[in-house]
């Protein structure tokens, strides 16, 4: 990492909690590997805060900010413009400063693809997936799974209203995939495993309990767990810890699984490309993750 000077350009992450966040450590190394005199901080922004720091950005002369839980869908009504993306899916992990104005951005739909193709070599075209989380990060899912072609979309939330929304709001504008709402009922989540071919975990629950989450307490996980079969694509979102009892099921069970890392690798690398215009170092910001 660059000593930072008066030239030195500020990125970083705005969360809560945040002090988990290995996006400095894969950001940092990458602008290194690269020679760009930039960093990348992380900071605890609490809710009541979030609309403070994110107008204060451009004052400070950031060059942008990641999002992340519990912020994204509220950033999106913080910034100045949305790419067509954000617009739909309604949340934003992505701020980009551009002449002053602030810009955001979803890359977590596109980098939850890559993670899905390139590293669980699986395309969801014609597939039956099940979402698990109606937040932020499920919304990009939901967008994201079907703008990919995916048959059959299963959304469940334990507000099931907010599954609801969101699936009203992906068939509004991707008519051809069929989505079902739900709650997560042991009975409902039994039912919809059974029928997936891909599994997207895209709630907190499977964080580690320092970090937030429950530790993998919720009953629904374990009927979710006891599912797992061969032939069926796993992804967490989580990277705390990189593999989730979640994931460590499916690899019993003979699934393919995808950590949550390999999601902050490709979002990441989208997200450094929007602020720096120049190519992602794919393979160093691997190697940081990994370290």
């Amino acid at each position: 990492m660059v000593t930072p000077n008066a030239q030195t350009r500020v990125v970083g992450i705005m969360g809560d909690p945040v002090a988990h966040s290995l996006s400095p450590r894969m950001l940092n190394a990458a602008f290194q590997a690269l020679g760009f005199n930039w960093c990348y901080v992380a900071f605890r922004v609490p809710a009541g805060a979030l609309a403070q720091g994110v107008r204060g950005l451009a004052a400070l002369g950031f060059a942008g900010v990641n999002v992340t839980v519990p912020h994204k869908e509220a950033a999106a009504g913080l910034v100045d413009e949305l790419d067509p993306l954000s617009q739909r899916i309604g949340a934003i992990n992505t701020i980009r400063v551009a002449g002053g104005r602030l810009q955001g951005f979803n890359t977590d739909a596109p980098g939850l693809l890559d993670a899905l193709t390139k590293d669980g070599g699986m395309s969801v075209t014609g597939r039956r997936c099940l979402l698990i989380g109606a937040g932020g990060g499920g919304r990009a899912a939901a967008f994201a799974l079907a703008g990919a072609g995916t048959s059959h979309l299963t959304i469940l939330n334990r507000t099931v209203s907010r599954a609801r929304g969101l699936a009203e709001m992906v068939s509004r504008d991707y008519p051809q995939c069929h989505c079902d709402p739900g709650d997560l009922t042991l009975g409902t989540v039994g039912r919809s495993v059974e029928n997936a071919d891909v599994v997207i975990q895209a709630t907190t629950a499977t964080m580690s309990a320092a970090m937030g989450g429950s530790g993998g307490r919720e009953d629904w996980l374990t009927t979710l767990e006891r599912g797992m079969r061969p032939g069926m694509v796993v992804l967490d979102m989580v990277y705390t810890p990189k593999w989730t009892d979640l994931l460590n099921a499916g690899r019993a069970a003979g699934a393919t699984v995808v950590s949550g890392v390999s999601m902050l690798l490709y979002q990441g690398a989208r997200s450094f490309e929007l602020w720096t215009g120049t190519p992602a170092p794919l393979d160093v910001m691997r190697r940081a993750l990994e370290s």
